[in-house]
């Protein structure tokens, strides 16, 4: 679809046409209507990797089955089917008519439905879990904080009366950031420390030093993003470089939080690199998952396994107390 929406420029710009110039008869909503029809399906594409990374770990770590696994796929199909109908939320101020809003906002709010669905089946899976608090469970935690408070603040962007007030101002700034780049890079470290064994045969350092970078990065982000948040409400748009000297404060506040998230991610550079380099050799299975990829040498021969293995039980079955226990080697 962007491919097609690009042409369609290029064909208006050489050839004179006037399909998006209203000068010429053109409709230039139309090209929003394109453009956002690939664009807001692309945002899921971000983040549902990440849902299938905490899915992964949250089990992991909570050293229980996942609660509702049917759920959690099916609410993935969800999303990803609802978000191609949700493109017209970015446009309640475009002219569309009170009907077409209407609609586009309930099908948007859908998509905070079969969020939630997974957030609750995540929070049930460490429910009475025997919970390990590694490194990379510090970041299954900030992701669904992120992700409910991003998913609260996208239904309520969802209700055309509100996004007509907070429409191109910080609060959507904030938002996405919230669910784009918090959720998805708090999956994105939970993941690089859940496999960073499997990948390169290193330990992951279990100091404070990860907790710290943690607490570094999550605080970092709020401190960055609530600010802003509240500089939306008040008004202040995005896309301009200057704004009234009463926002000074926010903003300040918002550059000292993106500091404290800079030094996190320093942090985690530092250890992750000593650990590449002088790190001590990893456990295969030094999380005692039950995970496939964990039955195999870290990092990983060619072909993964050097034997067909024999499958005994199902991936993330907890149920039984064998050391690795998931696959025999036939």
């Amino acid at each position: 679809m962007l491919g097609i929406t690009v042409l369609v420029v290029a064909v208006e710009r050489v050839g004179g046409f006037g399909l998006f110039d209203p000068a010429r008869g053109g409709d230039p909503v139309l090209f929003q209507h394109m453009f956002w029809f690939y664009s807001h399906p692309a945002v899921y594409i971000m983040v549902l990797p990440g849902m299938g990374v905490i899915s992964e770990t949250v089990s992991a770590f909570s050293r229980k089955n996942p609660f509702g696994y049917k759920a959690i796929a099916m609410s993935s199909l969800g999303i990803a089917f609802v978000g191609f109908f949700t493109w017209g939320h970015h446009m309640f101020v475009a002219g569309q008519s009170t009907f077409n809003a209407g609609a586009f906002g309930i099908l948007s709010m859908f998509v905070g439905v079969f969020t939630a669905i997974k957030v609750f089946n995540w929070v049930g899976t460490m429910y009475r879990g025997a919970i390990s608090f590694r490194t990379p469970f510090a970041y299954i935690c900030g992701f669904l904080y992120f992700i409910v408070f991003g998913g609260m603040t996208g239904v309520a962007l969802a209700t055309t009366s509100l996004d007509i007030h907070w429409h191109d101002t910080y609060f959507v700034v904030a938002h996405f950031h919230f669910i784009m780049v918090g959720a998805s890079v708090m999956a994105f470290l939970a993941r690089s420390h859940y496999w960073f064994p499997k990948m390169f045969g290193k330990s992951v350092p279990r100091g404070m030093g990860g907790l710290v970078a943690a607490s570094l990065i999550i605080l970092g982000f709020n401190a960055t993003f609530i600010p802003q948040f509240l500089l939306g409400n008040f008004g202040m748009p995005r896309r301009y470089y200057q704004y009234p000297e009463h926002f000074q404060a926010l903003n300040v506040a918002s550059t000292a939080g993106a500091t404290l998230l800079g030094f996190g991610f320093l942090i985690i550079l530092i250890y992750l690199a000593i650990a590449l380099k002088w790190g001590s050799r990893s456990e295969t299975n030094p999380w005692r998952s039950k995970g496939f990829e964990w039955l195999t040498a870290s990092p990983p021969p060619t072909h993964n396994f050097d034997e067909t293995p024999t499958i005994t039980q199902m991936p993330h079955d907890y149920r039984t107390h064998e050391p690795g226990g998931v696959i025999r080697v036939a």
